[in-house]
């Protein structure tokens, strides 16, 4: 017992040939040298490329509102959670670690 009808294959199809073109967009973007960008860049078109994946194969696009609201909410606090944890990781001081030949230095090793 199905609460929509099935999607239509024309959608299937499309969904595929933009995952092979952003496959292929990604393997070009992958050879060039981008800098400092590369990584934004393969980023966001693997969200792209998971958020088609979700909305489509996994039905979100047709499923009711709670279940929109549930994958809503779990971005949300993935956001919060990635966002505290980056937020740690560009305020630590490393000035207070020890110097890189500490180990070198250490007794009974001459």
């Amino acid at each position: 017992m199905s609460l929509h009808p099935p999607a239509k294959a024309w959608t299937y199809w499309a969904n595929f040939l933009a995952l092979c073109v952003l496959t292929v967009v990604t393997w070009l973007t992958a050879r060039m040298d981008l800098g400092a960008l590369s990584t934004p860049v393969a980023l966001g078109i693997a969200v792209i490329k998971a958020a088609l994946v979700v909305l489509f194969f996994m039905h979100v696009w047709e499923s009711t509102p709670l279940t929109k609201l549930v994958i809503a909410m779990s971005l949300f606090m993935l956001t919060v959670l990635l966002t505290f944890m980056f937020t740690d990781y560009m305020t630590r001081n490393y000035d207070v670690l020890p110097p890189a030949d500490h180990a070198a230095a250490a007794p009974g090793k001459h």
